[in-house]
């Protein structure tokens, strides 16, 4: 038994406790009160070694001397979840063991009951007030030890059906961390093949982001599939702290920081492909959540003709990429696949005899050919600075990656005018509107109406899946009921999936996008001049014959591509 505190009032209190329980005589504890034995340990190795004092009985007199009682932890049932809220080598470097928790205590068994700094660490670690017990310290091993086994027990329930995941990491930094002391408290390679069944079950499910969830008494492990968060089965709690930091380790973040967020990323290769993950680390009350983007070059259409548009929205949007200069809006919230948008217009554009540079934040898909430019705001680079650069680079296309200000804005419209082709997103609900945002950022109206070539909006709808597709009918009272006219799909069928085992009973299987494209023709930039008013702006166009994002889901529908309940999810108030 090690002891850490100091001091000769300890070893006074120790020997008159052993004086009076008659396990030392008057004259054994005269002859070690004078000796020149200055530390617990020396004190301890004497007593054992030359007076035949038993540890334990040592070590009830410690507890009696802090005033802390005595736990006896035989067959005591430790919860896992509450070991696993702080790191195993600090309990087994400290000898402690958490037994039970209130919402404002947590009650920590120690071997050595004098040890300030484990109650310190302890204490920081878990946010509680820490209620020190003492306990035997073998009894402390054999508590770990039967922890440690129903985690590994748990461990081979979640692993027997993984095999060999076939993930390599190809690119991890681990600067000076020793990464085999970090992972032998969790069991080294079940860690490791856990991170890589997470990463590879996401790929076999097409998810889009990978969610671990941390809560009292559990983990979450959810998927977002097609727009969807779908929950699968969960690693032990007790794995909780090793799972995030070989994340962090694989992303090149500080495995010791757990207080303030973190994002880094890396890359892993899997079932033929390389495949950019985006990682995003979120300190909650229960440990740090980790969110994953899944960045698969793969999915990225080649053209704009892989897009899967109807002939007119290609047309138009294939018209406008054309134009030697010129601003192009894409519109749409978070996840609508702008980006997609944007990179397939970009790789269908990507030809010798033009240079493109972009401003990104951050860079999503490396694009080979392309010139990206990432965006590091703590470091000065903002999208007007970069883009103010860029334009001495003598590009002929420009994409930003988000106008957000009416700096931003003003660079990038005066950009287009001087023969430069520029694209950039906005978050707006729909094309109109994204003329009107430019003009309250503060853009003259005959700016906007000089430089703007097209504005689009989109949205991701979900594909019925083909094996379970079959034909819904349509009722009266169901139109009434979804505020759908009536002749709306008259002599179409209509189609919805029934949810079979190939689209995880869902009904749907990948996604597709419905879109409302604006040219900005001579009637929109007379309206743009006078008051570039979103209201004005679409009934002009409404005129000239433009299909709004729900007018083209209805198309969608008809084409048997999607429900009419996805339309109506994702163009809730557009109509």
């Amino acid at each position: 038994m090690a002891v850490m505190t100091q001091g000769s009032n300890v070893r006074e209190s120790i020997l008159r406790i052993l004086e009076e329980r008659r396990l030392l005589n008057s004259e054994q504890a005269r002859i070690l009160r004078s000796s020149d034995i200055s530390t617990q340990d020396g004190l301890e190795r004497e007593l054992t070694g030359s007076y035949g004092v038993n540890a334990s009985d040592i070590f009830l007199a410690l507890a009696r001397h802090a005033s802390v009682p005595v736990l006896r932890l035989t067959h005591f049932q430790i919860r896992p979840e509450l070991l696993a809220k702080v790191p195993k080598d600090i309990l087994k470097r400290h000898r402690a063991l958490l037994v039970s928790e209130t919402t404002t205590t947590v009650t920590v068994a120690l071997a050595d009951p004098l040890n300030v700094l484990a109650v310190e660490e302890i204490a920081d670690y878990t946010r509680l007030k820490v209620v020190p017990v003492a306990a035997l310290e073998t009894e402390i091993h054999e508590a770990m030890a039967a922890v440690d086994q129903d985690t590994r027990q748990a461990l081979d329930d979640i692993l027997k059906d993984a095999g060999d995941s076939g993930i390599e990491i190809t690119k991890e930094k681990a600067g000076n961390v020793d990464i085999e002391q970090m992972l032998e408290s969790a069991g080294d390679a079940p860690v490791i093949r856990v991170v890589n069944m997470i990463l590879m079950e996401s790929i076999r499910k097409r998810a889009s982001d990978i969610h671990i969830e941390p809560f009292e008494k559990e983990v979450r492990l959810r998927y977002r599939v097609d727009g969807n968060l779908v929950e699968m089965p969960a690693p032990p709690k007790t794995m909780q702290n090793a799972i995030i930091s070989r994340i962090k380790v694989m992303s090149d973040l500080d495995i010791a920081e757990r207080r303030i967020p973190q994002d880094g990323r890396f890359r892993i290769k899997a079932q033929g492909r390389e495949i950019d993950l985006r990682v995003s680390i979120l300190p909650t009350v229960h440990g740090e959540k980790v969110v994953m983007r899944l960045l698969d070059k793969m999915n990225l259409a080649k053209s704009l003709d892989a897009l899967g548009l109807d002939f007119v929205s290609l047309e138009k949007l294939r018209f406008a990429i054309a134009q030697p200069h010129g601003l192009i809006l894409v519109t749409g919230p978070t996840g609508s696949g702008k980006t997609t948008t944007l990179y397939s217009a970009l790789q269908e554009m990507n030809t010798l005899d033009v240079n493109i540079v972009t401003v990104e934040n951050p860079v999503e898909y490396q694009l080979y050919g392309i010139n990206q430019v990432e965006i590091k705001e703590e470091m000065g680079l903002t999208f007007s600075g970069a883009l103010r650069s860029i334009l001495r680079q003598d590009p002929d296309i420009v994409l930003v990656g988000e106008t957000r200000d009416n700096e931003t804005a003003d660079i990038a419209v005066k950009a287009a005018l001087t023969g430069h082709l520029v694209m950039t997103t906005l978050h707006t609900n729909d094309a109109p509107g994204a003329v009107a945002r430019l003009a309250y950022m503060g853009i003259p109206n005959f700016l906007i109406a000089s430089s703007l070539l097209l504005s689009q909006a989109q949205r991701l709808v979900r594909r019925i899946c083909p094996n379970c597709k079959e034909e819904f009918p349509l009722s009266k009272e169901y139109l009434k009921a979804s505020h759908i006219p009536l002749d709306a799909f008259e002599g179409a069928p209509v189609y919805h999936g029934r949810g079979c085992g190939k689209c995880n009973n869902t009904g749907y299987k990948g996604r597709a996008s419905i879109m409302e494209i604006l040219p900005v023709s001579s009637r929109i930039r007379e309206v743009v001049l006078k008051s570039a008013n979103a209201d004005d702006i679409r009934r002009v166009a409404l005129e000239d014959g433009f299909t709004d994002l729900r007018a083209h889901g209805f198309i969608r529908i008809k084409e048997g591509i999607t429900t009419i309940e996805e339309v109506l999810s994702v163009t809730s108030g557009e109509a």
